[in-house]
């Protein structure tokens, strides 16, 4: 049977509160949004693995907050921020003196406004290589909470997340199938579902278990 061609549309993904599943591992880290009104000096460092809800869960806070949400890396200036804000991504910025200044500048600005700041990013500010000795000081200084490993429940949470919002339908069996044969990350269960999206437009047909066989098999010859 002929196969239709595929167009990558955008994906409509939810961002709401009602949309993020807490679990033991990220139990700690929803708290700390949640409660972001108690931040010691009124920032926060979130940090966890690359699609484990960072983005997600600064969304939560940038709507509890009316906060703005921005890209470390981005064009964008401290002195016209107003408010919360919330700046994504922070170890990208490592070595660039223009963005760590500006980051630092942004640290007095929210400081002496009294207004909250929460940062995201992979890994651990020690680890991050921040040139500027005194944006190195005050990242390490704030308070800190990180995602932990995900367990099956937030997985298959995350997994039928996923397919909620592209629309993918799946067969009755198929997530704890996924669940004991693919990569056991964030990244990796997205990008799963975004190769099983594809085959199944092509296909029109809902995804089963042979399915995700094949597309398993087919990411493993990819790499």
């Amino acid at each position: 049977m002929a196969e239709q061609l595929v167009f990558d549309l955008p994906v409509d993904t939810a961002f709401g509160r009602d949309d993020f599943f807490t679990s033991a591992a990220n139990a700690e880290a929803v708290a700390a949004i949640e409660g972001w009104t108690d931040w010691p000096l009124g920032k926060l460092v979130l940090v966890g693995p690359e699609g484990a809800g960072k983005s997600h869960l600064a969304q939560i806070w940038a709507d509890m907050a009316d906060a703005t949400v921005i890209e470390c890396g981005g064009d964008w200036d401290p002195n016209g921020i107003q408010g919360a804000v919330c700046v994504e991504n922070v170890e990208t910025i490592a070595g660039n003196r223009a963005f760590e200044e500006r980051l630092f500048h942004l640290h007095n600005i929210q400081a002496q406004n009294g207004a909250a700041l929460l940062m995201t990013g992979q890994g651990v500010p020690s680890g991050w290589n921040i040139g500027l000795p005194d944006l190195a000081s005050r990242l390490q200084g704030s308070q800190l909470v990180q995602l932990g490993a995900p367990d099956d429940t937030l997985l298959a949470a995350v997994l039928l997340k996923q397919c909620a919002d592209r629309q993918l339908q799946v067969e009755p069996g198929v997530v704890d199938y996924i669940l004991r044969r693919a990569d056991r990350s964030f990244a990796g269960m997205r990008d799963l579902v975004a190769a099983l999206d594809r085959l199944s437009l092509q296909r029109k047909r809902p995804v089963g278990q042979g399915m995700v066989r094949e597309t398993l098999a087919q990411m493993e010859d990819v790499e």
